[in-house]
Formats: structure tokens, sequence, C-alpha cells
């Protein structure tokens, strides 16, 4: 399967791509917890349906030392035993965040609070804008249906 674009060739989406990974460095750089950062990029790739943001964050998540057994769970973060507090608050923001079209209200008081009562200002500024580019990322590489599976840890760093 090949992309309808090549995002790496074309001028513009190479220099847009240039600046939303720059944007990503950004908040690899707080507070937030990379581990948290990893879980929610992973569970908005797959409520997206990104196959190549699936493929890079869970192969990135492990790289840095995430157990298989969480990375396999994230789909079903609710049931699952594996996950603090605080990350399934974040997952929840994630999933509210990414699904904002599906509810009317958007991303509900409640799970703001609920967010806010493990984040600080700086982690949860980190974590909508974390939510917003993984969201742009998705969207961008559904459209052109960039293939997955031959993503190696750390090739945009």
């Amino acid at each position: 399967m090949a992309a309808r674009l090549n995002l790496f060739a074309d001028a513009v989406t190479a220099e847009f791509g240039k600046h939303l990974v720059a944007a990503g460095k950004v908040l690899a750089a707080s507070t937030l917890p990379a581990a948290t950062g990893e879980l929610v990029k992973l569970r908005a790739s797959q409520i997206n349906g990104c196959g190549f943001c699936v493929d890079m964050h869970s192969k990135d998540a492990a790289h840095a030392g995430e157990s298989a057994e969480r990375l396999h769970l994230v789909a079903a973060w609710r049931e699952a035993t594996v996950f603090t507090e605080a990350e399934r608050a974040a997952l929840e923001l994630a999933e509210q965040g990414t699904r904002i079209a599906d509810a009317a209200g958007g991303v509900t008081d409640e799970a703001w609070a609920q967010a806010a009562k493990y984040y600080d200002e700086e982690q949860l500024a980190a974590l909508v804008c974390t939510i917003s580019l993984i969201n742009a990322f998705n969207r961008g590489n559904v459209m052109v249906q960039q293939p997955a599976g031959d993503y190696r840890p750390g090739r945009f760093a």
C-alpha cells in the first residue's frame, strides 16, 4: 500500500510537518510524564484509526520502557487495572478531546476536573496540546492513507 501523497517529499507538507515535529519537541520538554504523553497519543490514534501513529507511538513507548501489557490494554483502559488514576484521567481527557464532534458539549467539566486533580497547569496545557497535536497528525495520515508497520523508534527525534 502506498500513501496517496508523499508527506515527506512534498515541499508544503514537509515544511508543515517540520513545524508539527518542533511543537512535539516543546511538549516532550514539558513536565508531563513522557509515558502519559505516549499513552494519550496511542489512544487518540486508535480512536482515529491512524495505523501509522498507532505503530509509531506503540513502538516509541516500548522503546522507552513501557510494558507490552499496558500498551495492549490502552484500547480497553477503563477495564484494565494497569493504569494509575492520573493516567486514567489523561486517557479520558484524550478520548473526549478526540471525540469532540461526537459529544454535544465537548470535554465535560467532570473530565477536566478529574485531570486537574492529578496534573498542574503546565501539565494540563501539555495534555491539551498533545491531544490537539496528535489529532492533527492522525487526520493528515488518515487522509493520505499513510502506511503503517515500518516505523523505527526515534525516526523523528
